[in-house]
């Protein structure tokens, strides 16, 4: 059975992940804009070069792993 999404955008990411204040989020939500669009698992991080898994991808897997993703669709 797949767990319940959060009430949030895909392309919004919890605020304790990827707080609003966070250095290059704008590059980084443009970066997993851009890999939501073209349906990829993830996309490398402006910022470190780390590759982070896209909400959709997340999505798809239907539960959560309990690792702290950056864009992990269950968290509320």
């Amino acid at each position: 059975m797949a767990d319940p999404l959060a009430p949030r955008a895909l392309t919004e990411p919890h605020p304790t992940r990827l707080p609003p204040d966070a250095p290059g989020r704008a590059a980084a939500l443009a970066a997993h804009a851009a890999a939501l669009e073209a349906d990829e698992a993830g996309y490398l991080d402006p910022t470190t070069g780390l590759f982070v898994l896209t909400a959709g991808f997340l999505a798809a897997r239907g539960t959560c792993c309990d690792r702290g993703c950056r864009h992990c669709p269950y968290v509320t």
